[in-house]
């Protein structure tokens, strides 16, 4: 992977989190079910913090970034986010886990009081990185998929496709062996993700469940969950409604690029934790899978996407190097080809990658609801309020994180309004003690629908 004609100026690392308990989603909406972060998952995301380490931040390695803190963290140098959403703390807790093994407790953690008293952080100089927690209610970047309604359209198209008719029956007979395997579980080819993930949890944690099980029934349902997968997360179009988990987070990745070659700005190690889906729509997007069809599918626990921005040593602009660590099956990390690299090298024009993928972007709150048709959640409801009243005219385009700020706002507005109104007609009064009238709130949403 290391390379002598060109140094690393920073690196935009993509993580799954690790092995966790049993999780269920909705094969129709993916709305995901809690589950919680096991000892195992733990240890497989701070050894991968480890092999970071090894990488970019040892001034030995071929590999380290030019300039990083390597020994005390410099936080003004990285930029952490996780995923918090439906996962429950799994992703969150992954990435705490990963951080440790990145930079280890130091001693040299400390501060000497007034007094002379020297005091060494908790745990011998344990380091706490700062980790912004993205909430999807309040930015739809990590989990562009839950709660889209075009989404879920193009699902159930999929489903309902030739091709998808096709690879059921041709696998009917394996699906009607499953049942004495999953526990009651409903095995159909729609819900192959759900009966692949039961089935690789067990066979992790249930030495009986293990034992009972056919040798090739795991790698059977690991092949159909994989197909079926890439087919619900990646598109044939670039900007079709399927690879909206890559969509959106390539705002945070192109973010990232433009962090690490600004000589003004001093991040240079950018780590977003979450799921697999992105890392799906990502492989389809850039031809990765493509010219790779090994990545066509699920990722494993702790899997790990690499970008380096790379400057060459001959002069020049920045290139992009696509590394890969599938879990704990891959030792290191590989290089593999991308973007229709059809040369010898592996390497892509960072100016490329970015005037390709700029447009298929979705940055914004306010786009992301129009694509996925959403008036309801995630931010959407607050903006469709002000597109209905007029406000539309003249707002400005908002944020991923600036709309949960937005909906408050204009929630306190409305609250105001009504209040005046009510006042106006005599219904309540300020000031002064008046007999309330009971009534029935007629237009109560059920805000937990859709809700991932």
């Amino acid at each position: 992977m290391a390379s002598t004609d060109s140094k690393v100026l920073g690196v935009v690392v993509l993580v799954r989190h690790g092995d966790r308990h049993g999780f269920y989603q909705s094969p129709s909406t993916y709305t995901p079910s809690n589950t919680i972060l096991t000892p195992l998952g733990n240890q497989q995301e701070f050894q991968l913090g480890q092999k970071l380490r090894s990488l970019y931040l040892d001034p030995k390695s071929p590999d380290y970034i030019s300039g990083i803190n390597s020994t005390l963290v410099n936080d003004a140098q990285f930029r952490v986010r996780a995923d918090a959403g439906g996962e429950g703390g799994v992703i969150l807790n992954s990435a705490q886990s990963l951080l440790q093994g990145l930079y280890p407790a130091n001693p040299g953690y400390n501060t000497t009081l007034a007094n002379g008293t020297t005091i060494t952080g908790p745990l011998g100089g344990y380091q706490y990185i700062p980790i912004e927690s993205v909430e999807p209610e309040n930015d739809i970047s990590l989990e562009g998929w839950t709660s889209c309604n075009t989404f879920a359209i193009a699902t159930k198209q999929f489903y309902e496709s030739p091709v998808f008719r096709q690879k059921a029956a041709e696998h009917d007979a394996f699906l009607k062996s499953l049942p004495p395997y999953l526990d009651g579980r409903p095995v159909t080819f729609e819900n192959m993700w759900n009966v692949f993930d039961f089935m690789n949890v067990q066979a992790m944690h249930n030495a009986e469940f293990l034992k009972a099980l056919p040798p090739t029934y795991l790698t059977q349902a690991r092949d159909l969950a994989n197909w079926h997968e890439y087919g619900v997360f990646s598109d044939q179009k670039p900007d079709g409604i399927g690879n909206i988990p890559g969509h959106t987070i390539l705002a945070p990745i192109i973010e990232g690029f433009h962090s690490i070659t600004n000589k003004d700005d001093p991040v240079k190690f950018v780590y977003q934790a979450i799921s697999y889906k992105p890392f799906i729509s990502l492989f389809n997007l850039t031809g990765a899978a493509e010219a790779n069809p090994q990545l066509a599918g699920i990722v494993n626990f702790a899997a790990s996407i690499a970008f380096e921005v790379r400057q060459p040593a001959a002069g020049g602009e920045p290139v992009l190097r696509l590394n890969f660590k599938n879990g704990t099956d891959d030792a290191d990390y590989k290089t593999y080809k991308f973007f229709n690299n059809t040369g010898s090298g592996t390497d892509v024009p960072l100016s490329q990658f970015i005037d390709y993928m700029e447009p298929l972007t979705v940055k914004t709150t306010a786009e992301w609801c129009g694509l996925c048709d959403n008036n309801k959640d995630r931010g959407c409801d607050a903006l469709h309020l002000a597109a209905a009243t007029g406000a539309h005219d003249a707002r400005p385009k908002v944020s991923s994180i600036g709309a949960g700020f937005i909906g408050a706002g204009v929630t306190i507005a409305l609250a105001l309004a009504i209040i005046g109104f009510l006042v106006f007609l005599g219904v309540i009064g300020l000031g002064k003690s008046k007999r309330s009238k009971k009534g029935k709130d007629d237009n109560n949403d059920d805000s937990s629908e859709g809700k991932a």
